[in-house]
């Protein structure tokens, strides 16, 4: 039996037990107590909050027939009162089958050795939900104190599948626990975030469950609510004209008007800049006869 945590841990692999030889062998079946199920308390950093009961009944079912053949592995905690590392399934399985006690080898581990080693377990098994896994990672980075490259390193992840889970934290409790009981997926779920209030995502979160949208609906709808309108071109605004400029464009307005009244067809153009008003007279020569 190998336990696969000295690496996270920075601990040679002779501290754990090896199944190889009749000697490790016999090592390892010193090592196994037999403990009180009343003295054992579940993993209190155990990362997975869902479990299938009716995988429970099966695993029940087996031991049973076949018994505990791997031991969960505990540390103690108070005297004579223990906490599970690993193999919580297990626990949970026996106590359903009210046996009084459940074989066990004893560990001597820190708090944040026994986080970390609950995460690698469920993470080895893909068992944990996606929330679930972002906070357990949240838990490790604020125990440890170490920073989102230096957890992937340790549990075998990219930074930026760390940093995806993570922001899942950002959601509203309500869309958290839809990721947790698989009503929307870990996409849907980071598709909410483009969304900025609260209220809009609770509000596009009950229109994802109940129409049932697919990723591909759920962002095109989001789209629809954070595309921003084009901006509306400014009309250039006109210079005011005093007066006396009003009164000297009407009165040449007005001569060129009584010239065309006469019968001469004048062209006549307009031109408005910002420093003077030009008006351009095309006046005709007469034909000789």
């Amino acid at each position: 039996m190998e336990m696969p945590f000295s690496r996270l841990f920075g601990k040679k692999d002779k501290e754990y037990i090896e199944i190889e030889t009749e000697e490790k062998v016999e090592e390892f079946l010193q090592q196994i107590v037999e403990l009180p199920i009343a003295a054992i308390i579940p993993n209190r950093y155990q990362p997975r909050t869902v479990f299938d009961a009716s995988k429970i009944e099966e695993l029940a079912r087996t031991i049973r027939i076949h018994g505990v053949i791997q031991p969960i592995v505990v540390r103690e905690y108070e005297p004579e009162k223990y906490e599970i590392i690993a193999g919580e399934r297990r626990f949970r399985a026996v106590s359903s089958l009210e046996w009084d006690s459940i074989p066990a080898i004893v560990q001597n581990l820190t708090d944040d050795e026994v986080a970390s080693i609950a995460l690698i377990e469920n993470l080895q098994r893909e068992e944990l939900t996606p929330i679930e896994e972002a906070k357990a990672y949240q838990s490790l980075l604020d125990m440890q104190d170490v920073t989102q490259e230096a957890l992937a390193q340790r549990v075998g992840k990219s930074q930026s599948a760390i940093a995806n889970k993570l922001r899942l934290l950002r959601l509203p409790e309500a869309a958290q626990q839809a990721v947790l009981d698989k009503q929307i997926s870990e996409r849907h779920g980071r598709s909410l975030l483009a969304l900025e209030t609260e209220e809009q995502q609770l509000d596009v979160l009950a229109k994802v469950i109940e129409n049932k949208w697919n990723v591909k609906e759920t962002e095109a709808h989001i789209q629809t609510l954070t595309a921003k309108p084009k901006p509306k071109k400014a009309k250039p605004k006109r210079q005011a004209i005093s007066r006396d400029v009003r009164i000297a464009v009407n009165t040449i307005k007005q001569s060129v008007t009584m010239v065309q009244d006469n019968g001469m067809d004048l062209q006549v153009e307009e031109e408005e800049s910002d420093d003077f008003y030009q008006i351009t007279i095309q006046i005709p020569k007469q034909k000789a006869k």
